[in-house]
């Protein structure tokens, strides 16, 4: 038996059966993170010591055959933006290089009171800016399908530790497609949640009006698993919202009955030809087994980049003001100066520890908020968000999902991008309008292309999230089945 490769219901009941224990499954997905992670760089930090005692007491409780929860016991790993206490969180930043979390963020208490196993922290790009973590302080983490490869970004770390087998699942964060679109890169399954259905209390601001935690798993029943572990209103977090949830594992939805849009604007030029070709025979595959398959427009959507590119570099410009060498973080003082020149100090202390990427979306961000041209970019770039939205209500008036690719590309080679930032940003073409609509969307894997993997993406209405994951477990079981 592999107990790397489990997921987490076949990890559950073998604790229950007492076939396996969790203490076995964490050694042994410690032996294959020191065996193979010195290649692949998905860890930042590791937490053998507290993991190790954490699977201890779960393995007592089943010695005394006291019943457990799903997640109990099971091996996670953590995206490094969000705050474990007594941990490292560093947003794989020079800036918080040395930075100890003094609380735990809201998913973290809850997947505590599971009694879930954190095994460390997961690589990313600096503050969750990039789409390949090749912008992390840190290293750049490595496609395990290919070492050559990016795993795609920012929550690079946590897919390649999923798809590497060093967890049986992990957490990243989403604000343009942070957890889909590396997902999409390595083959594994990441679900975005509906904005506000999971706390962001504990995680590092980036873009607070886009931010959102969520899952990174083997398989969909996994990320639901997950999903319905942390979500859920929380008084620290007032965009989190107060509702009643379905329950996934009850009656699985009838294909025959679901209406699947297809954005005609979604299949134009510089989407790879071959990755147009999977998933429109995802498309009629869903046909042939009884979906009603309707073409929709989203006329904004052309929209959708230059918008989150003017929303998204105001707020991180506003989120890490607070990261100013006095604060938080490293500091540049200079004791010779007695702090005679504080601006000093802030320019210093900043420009020594802010990658290149984090910089340009500060100024950008900066230059975007300053007097003169607020409405002309901010302003303008909200009202146009608001058309985003208003394109997605429409069309779910019509369908219940949406079927996108999750990204133009397979996995790109490391420094094909990196000179060109605008091409960097293009890899998030089909996933930011989501993130600005706040609406739910996943990424499964279907099919390859030159043996890579390809990303097929479900968007949901709003806090449809059950719904949407019972749509794609029906996808991922006619992938295995055809596609």
């Amino acid at each position: 038996m592999n107990l790397k490769e489990l997921t987490i219901k076949k990890a559950h009941e073998l604790l229950k059966k007492r076939e396996a224990s969790s203490v076995e499954l964490v050694e042994a997905h410690f032996d294959e993170i020191k065996k193979r992670d010195g290649d692949i760089c998905a860890f930042l930090s590791l937490a053998e010591k507290e993991a190790t005692e954490a699977a201890k007491k779960v393995d007592g409780r089943i010695a005394k055959g006291e019943p457990i929860e799903l997640l109990a016991g099971i091996p996670a790993a953590i995206k490094d933006n969000i705050l474990i206490r007594g941990a490292k969180a560093t947003a794989a930043s020079k800036i918080l290089e040395n930075y100890i979390a003094p609380y735990d963020a809201t998913v973290i208490k809850k997947l505590k009171e599971e009694e879930a196993v954190f095994l460390g922290k997961t690589n990313m790009d600096e503050f969750a800016m990039g789409s390949s973590t090749e912008n992390s302080a840190f290293g750049p983490t490595k496609n395990p399908i290919d070492l050559e490869r990016v795993p795609g970004g920012s929550s690079g770390g946590s897919a390649a530790a999923v798809k590497a087998g060093f967890c049986v699942y992990a957490l990243g964060s989403d604000t343009g497609g942070s957890i889909r679109q590396p997902a999409g890169f390595c083959g594994v399954v990441g679900f975005k949640p509906t904005y506000g259905a999971v706390s962001r209390h504990g995680l590092m601001a980036m873009a607070s009006s886009l931010d959102q935690i969520g899952p990174i798993a083997k398989n969909v029943d996994d990320a639901a698993a997950v999903f319905e572990a942390i979500r859920g209103a929380d008084a620290l977090d007032s965009t989190s919202v107060d509702m009643e949830w379905q329950d996934y594992w009850n009656e699985p939805v009838d294909i025959e009955e679901i209406k699947i849009g297809v954005p005609r604007e979604y299949f134009i030029h510089g989407l790879n030809p071959e990755i147009e070709k999977n998933i429109k025979f995802a498309i009629r595959a869903l046909e042939k087994e009884g979906a009603k398959i309707v073409e929709i427009s989203l006329p904004y959507s052309e929209w959708a980049l230059a918008t989150y590119y003017i929303i998204m570099p105001a707020e991180v410009s506003a989120n890490l003001a607070r990261f100013d060498g006095i604060k938080y973080g490293h500091s540049a003082i200079d004791k010779e100066e007695k702090l005679q020149n504080l601006l000093k100090v802030y320019n210093k202390s900043r420009g020594e520890s802010f990658g290149a990427e984090a910089r340009r979306r500060i100024m950008l961000g900066t230059y975007i908020l300053s007097a003169g041209y607020y409405d002309a970019y901010y302003s303008r770039a909200q009202k146009v968000r608001r058309l985003i939205k208003q394109d997605f209500d429409r069309a779910f008036k019509e369908v219940d999902a949406i079927i996108t690719p999750t990204s133009p590309t397979t996995a790109f080679k490391f420094g094909e991008k990196m000179q060109d930032p605008l091409s960097m940003y293009l890899a998030d073409i089909y996933t930011v309008s989501i993130n600005l609509a706040g609406i739910p969307a996943i990424s499964i894997p279907v099919k390859e292309v030159n043996n890579l993997p390809v990303g097929l993406q479900l968007i949901g209405n709003n806090f449809d999230d059950i719904k949407l994951l019972k749509i794609a477990k029906v996808v991922e079981i006619l992938n295995k089945q055809n596609l």
